[in-house]
């Protein structure tokens, strides 16, 4: 019993360190495509282009290059580890050694691809703008309202992360049915609920799009950034007529059960089991 008690104190605290390094992650990701990004002035960061210059003489700075060049490598770099460790083959191989730590090992894993790609990052700030609203006065009210507009895809977000099942989807979960002996907590889902888990990878992609793409200014490496983690995105989803059906049913349901059904009875019942 006490080698059991030893191993369960041990996963549990392995997720919770996890969790708190993934959720650190995050909040670091917010300031790093929202905050700084919309007032990179009172951050202190240098200008984030140069309008003066031309794309052609700016495509022939050694010192653009080499920034674009390295970011498309993060880039790269956090696409191929992502894809890698959901791909079938490693996911078992990675199950069968890591057990009920894998979920968490995989958002470990991504926090870390995360933490690289934002610390190395390279502003390219020897190219013109792709855009920049600077007269006034937009150059006011239009960060306000793409400020207004993150925070609200922001809270969007950490909303359907809620519906998703976070603690399921950082691992947390799986140990503690572990510990509990209740098994794997995706199993005990519904198949239709399974399939669409397979399918829909990323169940933010929309708002996440929106915060990449809406910005007072657009320097060439936040181009680079919102079109290669908005392609990922797109890539990553399969849903089809069956997953969009299943989640129209499911949204129906509980919209109904928040209306009408009363606590305890038949039918709220029904809605939960479901």
């Amino acid at each position: 019993m006490a080698s059991i008690t030893a191993r369960s104190l041990a996963l549990c605290a392995l997720a919770l360190a996890n969790f708190v390094f993934v959720f650190g992650t995050g909040a670091e990701f917010v300031r790093f495509v929202s905050f700084r990004a919309i007032y990179h002035n009172i951050t202190g960061g240098p200008p984030l282009c140069r309008d003066s210059v031309s794309w052609a003489e700016a495509l022939r700075d050694r010192a653009v290059l080499r920034a674009a060049g390295l970011d498309l490598a993060l880039l790269a770099l956090f696409a191929a580890q992502h894809s890698l460790l959901a791909w079938e083959p490693v996911k078992r191989a990675c199950q069968s050694v890591l057990g009920v730590l894998n979920r968490a090992a995989y958002c470990c894993a991504t926090a870390l691809a995360l933490q690289v790609l934002m610390r190395c990052w390279q502003p390219v700030t020897g190219a013109p703008c792709l855009w920049s609203v600077s007269s006034a006065p937009w150059d006011t009210w239009f960060p306000l309202l793409c400020f207004t507009l993150h925070f609200l895809c922001w809270a969007v977000i950490c909303s359907i992360l809620m519906i998703f099942d976070y603690p399921e989807l950082l691992g947390i979960k799986q140990v503690y049915y572990d510990c509990l002996g209740l098994g794997d907590p995706l199993s005990l889902k519904s198949p239709r609920a399974q399939r669409l888990y397979a399918h829909l990878r990323h169940p933010v992609c929309l708002e996440l799009v929106v915060v990449l793409w809406l910005l007072p200014a657009l320097p060439l490496d936040r181009l680079l950034l919102a079109g290669g983690l908005s392609a990922y995105l797109g890539l990553a989803h399969s849903l089809d007529k069956q997953d969009c059906d299943y989640l129209s049913v499911q949204l129906h349901s509980k919209l109904q059960l928040f209306a009408s059904a009363p606590e305890g009875s038949e039918e709220a019942h029904n809605h939960k089991k479901d």
